[in-house]
């Protein structure tokens, strides 16, 4: 999908729940490709979930937006190669519509309203039934033909008449016969094709018909055009013979008369190319209309275009788990990954840039990046990168905090001129405010689940610096664990209320097998309900790695 520049745009995403590190990192980072500069690229920060309370306070502190939403990353009919042939009015002729598909080399011509909006269809294939299966005589005024389309269609003038008037009534004939057997078939309201007999065209015009072809260009005397006039009989002129005037005329017939305009089946842009492709498939249309969101046309695509769509371009930065990312990641084309995970189940189609550290935050690494490039830090930037650390840390409380998120943490906080110490305690506090929160959105608020070893579990977490806080948390989320193990296709569910000042963790579970996990790894005791880890207060360093041992053995 290209930006308005032109250029193409490179999503930058976080994890599904994003938390502050997921958010900003996703921020820092696309500013920071974007700095460096690509002609054909601009990069975008995208968020795959909500946002939580504690980044939303960062956000709001240093004056960031939050990234858009994107729920799911799969191409969508937008990014196909959407071809644009220009919609035709309803009343213009078979013929015209022929001609127009063998110049644009097309099978399908849409029909269109002044509004864009779509009318009905006109494909190759109804225009050849519309010619080898017709043999009413009548069908040329039931279709209510207009006489300048029977003009173009036989490269014929108007004589006599008004060409913008409709042929409505009566049927075609060939006057091959003398005049004697013509008052035998002529009724009024006919069209009758015959050539310059003087005879022939006054009988036809005394018998009221509604018009007269004459062929090969055969001049028509002043005496019968005033019979014409007076009879209300319209003349045309042609300079085709008879036969070929019989066989043209029939497509002169307005489009309307044979598009198809119900059930029509159509596309949006927004429509995504996983869903279409089994209808593109099931039916036997060469070619289906795109729509915009308003309804109205926008262009053409076909079963081809499916082959040739250009897959969403990603970077994701703090995960690597095909479960934890957004919808439909297979089906993106993923340029680089930036984290300090372990290795997980994501596999990618060609080579990336991978960039994976043991330090306690993605953002530790951008600001890496930053520094290797000689590339100055805005002072916003710097706010969401000092935020971020400090929140995965816990403000260096957990196991998984380097020197080097320290370090990092002093530079930024002087760049973003912040006393980190007590911004990370707001901070915290505005993340552990839960009171107008449901147990629902406090349970998916940082929620990550996991596969090993043919076993899928879920975890979440709440960090704060209130013990009452957490014991309400538990409270409203211990009822709530069933209805959302219900919800969720995982084994075991477990949520860690982590206590930062007293950097311990009470463990909820939920789940066969939970209780038996959490004791195989932590060599302790489960009450009915929970259990108090202390010294436990990572997810990834500490949790995560304990239950896969425990899988392990």
């Amino acid at each position: 999908m290209e930006d308005k520049s032109g250029k193409r745009r490179v999503y930058v995403i976080g994890h599904k729940n994003p938390d502050t590190d997921s958010i900003c990192s996703a921020i820092a980072y696309a500013a920071l490709k974007n700095k460096v500069g690509d002609p054909d690229h601009i990069f975008v920060p995208k968020r795959a979930g909500q946002v939580n309370p504690e980044t939303q306070f960062v956000l709001n502190y240093f004056g960031v937006e939050e990234p858009g939403y994107i729920s799911n990353i799969g191409t969508r009919v937008k990014d196909m190669d959407i071809r644009f042939v220009e919609g035709a009015k309803n009343n213009i002729s078979l013929k015209k519509a022929w001609t127009r598909m063998s110049e644009e080399h097309v099978n399908t011509i849409p029909i269109t309203k002044d509004n864009k909006m779509l009318e009905g269809l006109i494909t190759s294939n109804d225009i050849t039934k519309s010619y080898m299966d017709v043999y009413d005589s009548r069908i040329l005024s039931q279709a209510r033909t207009q006489y300048k389309n029977i003009i173009e269609t036989l490269d014929g003038k108007m004589i006599v008449g008004n060409p913008h008037a409709y042929f409505i009534k009566g049927k075609v004939l060939v006057a091959a016969a003398n005049p004697d057997l013509m008052e035998n078939y002529i009724e009024e309201d006919d069209l009758v094709i015959l050539g310059n007999r003087y005879e022939s065209q006054l009988c036809a015009i005394e018998m009221n018909a509604s018009c007269i072809v004459v062929c090969e260009g055969a001049p028509v005397s002043r005496t019968i055009q005033h019979l014409a006039e007076e009879k209300g009989c319209a003349v045309i002129s042609t300079p085709h013979d008879t036969f070929t005037v019989a066989r043209l005329i029939n497509q002169s017939m307005p489009v309307k008369y044979f598009m198809t305009k119900k059930n029509l089946l159509t596309f949006e842009l927004d429509d995504y190319t996983d869903s279409i492709k089994d209808i593109m498939a099931s039916k036997r249309f060469r070619d289906f209309p795109v729509l915009d969101s308003h309804g109205a046309y926008v262009g053409m695509i076909s079963r081809r275009n499916l082959l040739g769509v250009k897959r969403r371009q990603v970077i994701l930065v703090d995960h690597n788990e095909q479960s934890q990312a957004v919808n439909s990641i297979e089906s993106a084309e993923i340029l680089e990954i930036i984290d300090h995970h372990r290795i997980g189940s994501l596999e990618t189609m060609s080579p990336v840039f991978f960039r994976n550290q043991p330090v306690g935050c993605t953002a530790t690494i951008i600001f890496q990046i930053y520094k290797e490039r000689n590339i100055e830090i805005p002072k916003q930037i710097a706010g969401l990168l000092c935020a971020a650390i400090l929140s995965d840390t816990l403000m260096f409380r957990s196991p998984t905090c380097t020197q080097k998120d320290k370090d990092a943490v002093e530079e930024l906080s002087g760049i973003a001129e912040i006393d980190y110490e007590n911004f990370a305690s707001d901070m915290f506090a505005a993340g552990s405010n839960l009171k107008s929160k449901t147990p629902e959105e406090i349970f998916y608020q940082d929620f990550k689940t996991f596969e090993f070893d043919n076993h899928t579990f879920g975890v979440g977490q709440i960090n704060s610096m209130n013990k009452k806080e957490l014991l309400e948390i538990k409270e409203c989320l211990i009822p709530y664990m069933k209805k959302a193990y219900e919800h969720q296709n995982l084994e075991m569910l477990f949520f860690m209320l982590t206590d930062i000042i007293a950097e311990s963790t009470e463990l909820i579970f939920y789940g066969k097998g939970a209780e038996n996990m959490i004791e195989e790894a932590f060599h302790t005791e489960c009450g009915p309900e929970s259990v108090t880890l202390m010294g436990i207060v990572s997810r990834k360093k500490q949790l995560i790695p304990a239950f896969m041992a425990a899988i392990q053995n």
